[in-house]
């Protein structure tokens, strides 16, 4: 079996597999309604909050597309903050249903500079609302989110949306201690799930800004998903089978006690990964090691490979599936993902295979004559 080493599908151990397994059950009965009020009260744990939690069956970009049509209006003044492909995207979508948006854009391998908001914001009193990524998987940046929100929420008191698709469920967010208004997952990331569910929560301020928003919106209507939850429902038909596997995943993680240790793992295993690539004599894309992101390493590729060569190898010599480029580093970077189910030993393989495999291609690492 392939070492899937992507930011996304990640692996899925097989207890997830097995409880997804189960025949289907009627979604608009009781042992469902069962299920979606356990599910929901225990992801409100993990995004350490109070407020409405909803799943959705869609892959996190439609849970972005949700935060934005249910909160924002044609014409609407909102800053997106960029670091990377990701972060373009939730401008892209805010784009595309009419949103006035002022794009501050980073350089890549750099997080977002809190003083810059503060700026923008400052520069610009007809802004709304922030777009922000929390963890940018192209780059292999996590932004300074606590800050972020303390100016925008503490300082200029604007809606805040957050894409925490690679983050939530890896990285440290207390949505509530930091007054999130909406925060977007993804069940294909540090969950150790499938693809084809996203979480978001809303606090009480977006649904007041729910209440005035003039965007179009229909599947991701988010008013029909709460009136569908008091009824224990999702207003439309849910993927049953991957419900049963996060159902499962998310008690996985909780029977740990506290969120905190699978943030400690995290960590400890991306600081592994980081270490082992600039050990092999490989550049990392993030130019702090304090940004750096605890779900995805993005490392140059050496001068003269190709990305293209490196990733086939891997991929056909030594069953390591990792992931190119993307947005204005295509090309030029590889990406080794290290979230949800993964090991010491899953990432010793991928280094091993780079020792191997990069004088093939012409670039001696570290260590290997």
């Amino acid at each position: 079996m392939a070492n899937l080493r992507l930011p996304g599908p990640t692996p899925v151990p097989e207890d997830v597999f097995e409880a997804m397994h189960k025949q289907m059950i009627d979604h608009r009965g009781d042992e469902f309604a069962a299920l979606l009020r356990r599910l929901s009260s225990n992801l409100q744990r993990s995004f350490q909050t109070a407020n409405d939690v909803f799943v959705l069956t869609s892959s996190g970009t439609g849970a972005m597309e949700a935060a934005v049509v249910n909160t924002l209006s044609p014409g609407q003044r909102v800053l997106a903050v960029t670091v990377g492909n990701f972060g373009d995207r939730f401008s892209k979508i805010a784009s595309s249903y009419g949103a006035d948006v002022n794009q501050l854009k980073f350089p890549d391998g750099e997080a977002a500079d809190p003083e810059a908001i503060r700026q923008a914001l400052k520069d610009d009193p007809a802004l709304t609302a922030v777009l922000v990524t929390h963890n940018e998987t192209s780059t292999g940046i996590t932004n300074d989110l606590e800050t972020i929100a303390g100016i925008v929420k503490g300082e200029f008191n604007k809606l805040l949306l957050v894409d925490a698709i690679s983050s939530l469920g890896s990285i440290r967010l207390p949505v509530d201690s930091w007054d999130l208004d909406v925060v977007v997952a993804g069940s294909q990331k540090g969950w150790m799930c499938p693809p084809g569910l996203a979480m978001i929560s809303v606090s009480e301020r977006a649904w007041k800004a729910a209440e005035s928003a003039k965007m179009p919106k229909f599947y991701f209507n988010l008013a029909d998903a709460k009136k569908s939850f008091g009824s224990g429902q999702t207003p439309w038909t849910p993927a049953m089978s991957l419900m049963f596997g996060l159902d499962f995943a998310v008690q996985k993680m909780l029977e740990q006690g506290d969120m905190e240790a699978v943030y400690a793992f995290h960590q400890e295993i991306a600081e592994y990964t980081r270490n082992g690539l600039v050990d092999l004599g490989l550049e990392l894309v993030a130019k702090s090691a304090a940004r750096a992101s605890n779900t995805v390493t993005a490392a140059f590729v050496p001068e003269g490979i190709t990305d293209e060569a490196l990733l086939n190898m891997l991929r056909d010599d030594y069953d390591i599936i990792a992931a190119e480029g993307r947005g204005l580093l295509t090309g030029r970077v590889f990406r080794i993902g290290h979230m949800g189910y993964v090991s010491s030993e899953d990432i010793d393989d991928v280094f091993r295979a780079l020792k191997d495999a990069l004088p093939k291609l012409g670039f001696a690492p570290a260590g290997v004559s």
